[in-house]
């Protein structure tokens, strides 16, 4: 069963059934190390078989139901090809399962979501698709990032479920639905009027714990509710204390033009520990990207000089999608130490006299 298809054209892209003429573009991306990483081609990836790939997508002339289909990523001109995009129709066209793959130089300018994005509108506007779904590698943060930029949800970790070779490994599972996508394109990106912090009341509490990162943010910041177990339970003060006093959370829910988007706990100087900690800080993956972030860090900068500190303390993890880089610009320096392999800044402050 055949399905008719037209070149997606978007801003900047032209989504096109692949050629002859893209073989040796083909080739030379999935060579790259970094490009095939996770992938489940095997290197060296070779000019037969790339040639063989796209022979066997020009004799389905094109998409049909449960094979693969592959068109390349080019600019508007169609001179130059940034990399391919698949996908593959099910249940009689009425399901899909999406896959891209862009050229290593080609990295970092949002062509992989703005093509993605373009194939979501025809899938589910022309081809009236009822799900869209991926699956990748757990360490594949790139690639989810282009799914979750596109408002895909994460729906599930499944073990030892994907084979490359003789290797074996987990899975992401992704999904994004025509209702999911009109919620995630309708949500506001714009900055909001009004920002204010406001202690966690038990009223509400129940959509404050539902706020969370993007999946691919997880491993950097502890869930909502654990913080708020923390609140209720606070850990005891490190060092050697002989009388092991508790720490003094300062919990905030970050309400954004009167909606909550996000939750910030800082760790309240003490007689023994005169030094705030920016001990949590998630921003709702619906609400990144509108200043939000920058906002309330200024506004947490505000609290820590009216306590009369000289100083504010935060740890991150290296990696992709790290909040490093974010505290690094608003003017935290690494101090040389680590905690748990995280790295410890320090913002200076200009102390301003102690609030009573």
């Amino acid at each position: 069963m055949g399905f008719d298809f037209s070149v997606i054209k978007t801003q900047r892209l032209l989504l096109r059934p692949v050629r002859t003429t893209d073989t040796e573009a083909l080739v030379a991306r999935r060579n790259h190390p970094e490009a095939a990483a996770f992938q489940d081609w095997a290197l060296p990836y070779t000019r037969e078989t790339a040639a063989q790939t796209i022979a066997a997508m020009q004799t389905l002339a094109g998409p049909r139901n449960n094979e693969w289909w592959m068109l390349s990523i080019a600019n508007l001109d169609d001179n130059i090809v940034y990399g391919d995009l698949s996908f593959r129709l099910e249940w009689s066209g009425r399901c899909a399962t999406v896959g891209y793959s862009l050229a290593r130089d080609h990295w970092g300018h949002g062509y992989a979501t703005e093509a993605l994005g373009g194939l979501l509108d025809w899938l589910f506007c022309v081809q009236r698709v009822t799900r869209v779904g991926a699956t990748l590698h757990p360490d594949n943060l790139r690639s989810a990032k282009v799914l979750e930029r596109c408002g895909f949800d994460f729906e599930g970790h499944t073990q030892n479920s994907f084979w490359s070779g003789d290797e074996n490994t987990d899975d992401w599972i992704y999904g994004l639905t025509p209702t999911r996508r009109h919620h995630w394109n309708s949500r506001p990106t714009s900055q909001p009027k009004k920002i204010e912090l406001i202690e966690p009341y038990p009223t509400g509490l129940r959509d404050v714990v539902k706020l969370k990162p993007h999946q691919s943010q997880m491993h950097f910041v502890a869930p909502i509710a654990a913080s708020l177990a923390q609140v209720a339970v606070p850990p005891f003060e490190e060092g050697d204390n002989p009388q092991q006093r508790r720490v003094k959370p300062w919990p905030r829910v970050i309400h954004a033009d009167d909606e909550p988007v996000g939750f910030v706990m800082l760790e309240s100087p003490t007689a023994s520990n005169p030094h705030p900690f920016l001990w949590r800080f998630i921003i709702d993956r619906h609400h990144q990207g509108r200043g939000i972030g920058w906002n309330v860090l200024e506004m947490i900068t505000e609290q820590v000089r009216n306590w009369g500190c000289e100083s504010l303390l935060v740890s991150w993890v290296e990696g992709y999608g790290s909040p490093g880089p974010l505290y690094k610009r608003f003017g935290f320096e690494p101090t040389g130490e680590t905690d748990h392999n995280e790295i410890i800044g320090r913002l200076r402050l200009t102390v301003k006299p102690l609030v009573a």
